[in-house]
């Protein structure tokens, strides 16, 4: 870091899911945030905020810090929609309050 400012990162927070949430929180004026409920059936219900404009692998990338799982492993389907990595919540038409399921692949 810069003499004088005030962030201070260490190895632990060097990490993919530690900066994703590092620069959603920078750009969370632009876009309206919102939280996804997601469901695995199997007891574990996640919730997360994120933003509108954020892509389903950012949305992985933050459920798999959440849980422990890794997020190339996560399938997050509705009905039997698959949600592809590189399309944003927003063109989903992924609202506030909504509900995913999650699967493990």
């Amino acid at each position: 870091p810069l003499p004088g400012s005030n962030s201070v990162r260490s190895n632990e927070l060097a990490s993919p899911y530690f900066v994703l949430l590092e620069n959603r929180f920078s750009t969370a004026s632009r876009s309206k945030m919102i939280e996804v409920v997601c469901n695995d059936r199997l007891g574990k219900k996640v919730r997360v905020k994120c933003n509108s404009e954020d892509t389903i692998g950012d949305l992985k990338k933050l459920i798999a810090a959440q849980t422990g799982t890794r997020w190339d492993k996560i399938v997050l389907k509705k009905w039997y929609t698959i949600f592809k990595d590189h399309v944003s919540l927003g063109d989903y038409e992924i609202h506030d309050g909504m509900n995913l399921e999650l699967y493990y692949q």
